[in-house]
């Protein structure tokens, strides 16, 4: 069983910054990459960051130049720093966690994480 669990969102004014976390718990799964994404209302999902076990990173428009994610291998989690949020930031973010079950390929997301950027 995988279980991807965020933490970390809330209500932030603009021109702040809040924290995200996400713990992957399995058994059986190796884990290769775990990434961010949100969706804002009436918007499809997009790609925030994504990061590999290696450490390569991967970053989309939005959050290139204020947002940075990085990862513990040992303890299975990600965060993701913003910085300079702006209301256009507002969206359910999730987490989302790829990796291996056997010869399988498989992702998980986790529940999301509500980001309100807001005077």
């Amino acid at each position: 069983q995988v279980r991807v669990v965020e933490s970390g969102g809330g209500l932030v004014q603009p021109g702040g910054s809040l924290r995200l976390s996400c713990t992957v718990s399995a058994s059986r799964f190796r884990l290769y990459a775990m990434g961010w994404y949100r969706q804002a209302p009436g918007e499809e999902r997009e790609l925030v960051a994504r990061i590999t076990i290696d450490g390569d990173t991967r970053y989309g428009d939005p959050a290139k130049g204020r947002f940075t994610i990085s990862r513990d291998n040992a303890k299975n989690t990600v965060d993701l720093q913003m910085n300079s949020l702006e209301p256009e930031d507002t969206a359910v973010y999730s987490c989302n966690a790829e990796g291996n079950i056997g010869d399988a390929m498989v992702d998980y997301w986790g529940q999301g994480t509500q980001v309100t950027v807001s005077s």
